[in-house]
């Protein structure tokens, strides 16, 4: 695992995007494994900046998301594709035939994971996985739990998990109380994986993911075995790791 630090989010977010948009020039039909959340905000505003100065091209590229909440449309302001739409993909010039994200608006959660399972099949595997991490070392929304799962499936989310995203939402109740996300086999089948992390509230979990055992209850942990990552992330989200 290589570790890159950065002096804060705007750092971070400009070294994990030049990351990003050195896979896209090298490989202009690359599959982008892609993340929602506050932390590649950042990455996404310098990957539309560099499409604008004429620097990076999605006409080739495909993206396939980790996730979506369970009974929101693609309307929903909360929904991930809406993030990715707003954040990203309304801003550059990909084919948004190409971009995919669970559907969440199917209710039966054996057919909503068979058909994203087929769609990650089909794609010619992905090149760079972008990861967050959660508080308590949730990647994607494998929540922390007694096993890895392989594929993609619906889960049920955790207080912990509920209580970090409720600020996006008017009130708690509101929040999804399940999700459909891609799995950890997945996750590692990814030619190579890029997290960021920022901020004293993920210290935690960074330590777990980089320097403790590997273990389904911090599932980032399981990044330990990948041959391919790479962690940007800023002082504070580092600042329990002894080994750097």
């Amino acid at each position: 695992m290589r570790i890159i630090k950065a002096k804060d989010y705007d750092d971070m977010s400009r070294k994990a995007a030049a990351i990003m948009a050195s896979v896209i020039t090298l490989k202009p039909d690359c599959t982008l494994g892609l993340a929602t959340g506050s932390s590649p905000v950042g990455l996404y505003q310098n990957l539309i900046a560099a499409y604008e100065r004429g620097e990076l091209d999605f006409s080739k590229v495909s993206s396939i998301n980790l996730d979506e909440y369970k009974g929101l449309s693609g309307d929903n302001d909360q929904s991930y594709r809406y993030f990715m739409n707003h954040n990203l993909f309304d801003h550059v010039n990909i084919d948004k035939n190409n971009t995919h994200v669970p559907n969440g608006l199917e209710p039966d959660s054996e057919k909503a994971c068979a058909d994203y399972n087929a769609i990650i099949h089909a794609s010619k595997g992905i090149d760079i996985q972008l990861l967050g991490i959660g508080r308590n070392g949730h990647i994607g929304f494998n929540e922390p739990s007694d096993h890895f799962t392989a594929e993609t499936h619906c889960v049920d989310l955790t207080e912990s998990t509920i209580d970090a995203n409720k600020r996006f939402f008017e009130k708690e109740e509101d929040v999804p109380r399940q999700a459909y996300t891609m799995g950890i086999k997945t996750i590692m089948e990814a030619k190579m994986v890029l997290m960021v992390a920022c901020g004293a509230d993920k210290a935690d979990a960074i330590k777990g993911m980089v320097e403790g055992p590997v273990t389904p209850q911090v599932q980032a942990s399981i990044l330990q075995f990948h041959p391919n990552v790479v962690l940007v992330a800023d002082e504070a989200a580092l600042s329990k790791v002894t080994s750097i």
